[in-house]
């Protein structure tokens, strides 16, 4: 933006003062996400523009004070009405992105929100508040299920032993849970030419799964295996971080905003902001975009199963599991929000995730960690899922059941070629 490149310096222009452009804006915004990262390790998630940005991002090091003011310059700057629908999308995007970075850097200079406060700015969310006898309730069916007597902790942990993959088949299974997911996807949505990703198998990690985009719809997607990944974490982590998931998700970005408009922006993605909440809701729906419950556990009984060499005869009441198991997924919202609100302990939060959540428990400090880590973000795989799923299920309005899911999957491609962003799936 030429005003904040000439320090300031107001410019007038026929007698009225100059206005920037959006693209003006846009490229401002982009210099300043870099800006916040050379303070927040973790905040620049992926980014494929040009290196002589970051090189001069680098040279400017400017401070949070300096990164704040000129974030509130952007903002004022920024045009209130677009030429078309598009680029009012891309108005609403970059004032929803600048604003959560106001929030971050106050954050990192050390001032305290609420974890609500901090969703609703970050996130442009809040994710609803349930008590533990909310979830009492799921536990007790969850605890008939598994039939027998004893902790339902520790017949639920004896169950998922029996359904562990082994270390030495976890790369076939997850290549094959990864390639039907992808070839359930491309039957829906044309994926940009050449994309492609790389498999790594990580330890020592704060989270289960991750994608690092790296541009030309190319991705290196990590699996942590530290821990026992059980069986039905294969579909889940292809689909969430391949297939329609993040790697699509960036893949679409690139291809149809970035390339498509010349949009650049849209080539740096800082990870505490609202995009997240479309992009962590959209990979956590993409499983169910991909398949349908029926699918799945046909899926994981013939090929996942054997693959793995488990039972299975185990596939049909393992999924049943899962499916109520799913049904304490806010717990960890409400786990996360009374932690980092200083409502509980540590101690308090793991006891909350083994019995509330149901929360493997060698993994449950491994989730505090990432709550420690990572804060509100919790509420994006949620919140956000339930928002995307809601937005997808509002264009399928055939009576037609396979006229109903193109629809649902052309709504889901849209979103995931677009700026939109919370408000938009309201």
């Amino acid at each position: 933006m030429k005003k904040l490149l000439t320090a300031g310096a107001a410019m007038l222009i026929a007698g009225s003062a100059w206005s920037a452009t959006v693209q003006e804006v846009a490229d401002d915004y982009m210099r300043l996400v870099l800006a916040v990262g050379r303070h927040d390790a973790s905040y620049v998630d992926a980014y494929y523009g040009p290196p002589q940005l970051q090189e001069r991002v680098d040279a400017e090091k400017l401070g949070l004070a300096a990164i704040r003011s000129q974030a509130e310059a952007a903002l004022r700057e920024l045009p209130k009405a677009g030429a078309d629908a598009d680029e009012a999308l891309r108005i609403v995007f970059l004032d929803k992105q600048l604003r959560s970075m106001l929030m971050r850097v106050d954050m990192l200079g050390g001032k305290k929100f609420s974890f609500d406060e901090e969703t609703a700015a970050m996130y442009n969310a809040v994710a609803p508040h349930q008590d533990r006898a909310h979830y009492a309730r799921l536990v007790a069916e969850i605890d008939t299920l598994l039939g027998g007597t004893g902790p339902v902790t520790e017949r639920l942990k004896a169950f998922r032993a029996r359904v562990e993959i082994p270390k030495d088949k976890l790369r076939p299974v997850m290549e094959a849970a990864i390639r039907a997911c992808r070839e359930r996807t491309e039957k829906h949505i044309a994926l940009p030419a050449g994309e492609t990703f790389v498999l790594e198998f990580v330890g020592g990690k704060p989270w289960s799964g991750y994608n690092w985009y790296k541009g030309g719809a190319h991705s290196l997607i990590q699996i942590n295996s530290e821990f026992p990944i059980y069986i039905d974490r294969a579909v889940d982590l292809g689909c969430h971080e391949g297939y329609p998931g993040h790697h699509v998700y960036n893949a679409l970005l690139e291809q149809s905003l970035v390339r498509g408009k010349g949009w650049r922006e849209f080539s740096v993605y800082p990870l505490y902001s609202p995009m997240s909440l479309v992009a962590e809701g959209s990979a956590n729906y993409g499983i169910l975009m991909a398949f349908t419950p029926q699918e799945r556990l046909a899926f994981e009984r013939d090929v996942l199963f054997p693959l793995a060499g488990l039972d299975p005869a185990l596939a049909e009441p393992y999924a049943r599991l899962t499916q109520l198991l799913a049904k304490l997924a806010y717990a960890d919202n409400d786990a996360a929000r009374l932690y980092l609100d200083g409502a509980f302990t540590k101690e308090q939060t793991v006891d909350w995730l083994v019995n509330v959540q149901l929360y493997p428990p060698e993994k449950a400090e491994q989730r505090v960690r990432f709550y420690e880590a990572n804060r509100g973000y919790v509420i994006n795989y949620t919140v956000g899922a339930d928002l995307v799923g809601q937005y997808v299920r509002r264009h399928a309005t055939s009576a037609d059941p396979d006229t109903a899911r193109a629809q649902r999957w052309e709504a889901f491609r849209k979103l995931l070629s677009s700026p939109m962003l919370a408000g938009g799936l309201r």
